[in-house]
């Protein structure tokens, strides 16, 4: 359980902080870079749980953007446990699975379905939901990026289950981004190469 009494503790002031393990880091460490993006990306999938509840609840729809905030919902929580193992190295109960990436694997291929086939790179958009997705979508990448530095530090511990998780995610965040455009009648903007 956790217990906050006070929110400033004036122990970071000079640029340090501490992990759950009780070590002490600069703000700036890998380890600090990692689950602090991971936290960055969480607040982005509240970005797009926020979208959802403002578009309307037209008839059929309802159903799908139900599905999706309790996908996204859920997702909210793993992103917790991932930073709580991140925060906590070699030591935290909580942590991503192999079976929570097969389950994004699922629900990827569920939402990749009905589309239609990419025929170019398509522009960060798609309506106000979509283009949350996408925002989010590049946040995850730099976690990920974040997150594989860490793993290749010496001394560092990482599961390769978190890489796993990380790299699954911005999957499914790039197929929500369209599959949500398409199943709210938003139309996808495709990059024309040179055009302009």
């Amino acid at each position: 359980m956790v217990y906050i009494s006070k929110v400033y503790t004036k122990s970071g002031d000079r640029g340090d902080t501490m992990l759950a393990s009780g070590d002490t880091v600069r703000k700036h460490d890998p380890r600090i870079e990692a689950y602090g993006t991971v936290d960055e990306l969480n607040a982005c999938v509240g970005m797009i749980r926020l979208e959802l509840s403002r578009e309307p609840r037209r008839t059929g729809a309802e159903v799908v953007l139900d599905e999706i905030d309790a996908q996204l919902g859920r997702i909210q929580q793993e992103l917790f446990d991932l930073g709580a193992e991140l925060a906590t190295p070699g030591e935290s109960k909580l942590r991503v699975e192999e079976k929570q990436v097969e389950r994004l694997e699922r629900e990827i291929d569920a939402w990749n379905g009905p589309l239609p086939p990419l025929k170019s790179f398509i522009l960060p958009g798609g309506g106000p939901v979509g283009t949350v997705c996408h925002l989010a979508r590049t946040v995850c990448r730099r976690a990920e990026r974040r997150i594989v530095e860490l793993f290749d530090t010496p001394g560092q511990a990482v599961r390769e289950d978190v890489l796993h998780y990380i790299n699954r995610l911005s999957d499914y965040l790039f197929v929500l981004g369209r599959a949500v455009a398409q199943r709210l009648g938003d139309d996808e903007v495709l990059w024309s190469p040179g055009a302009t």
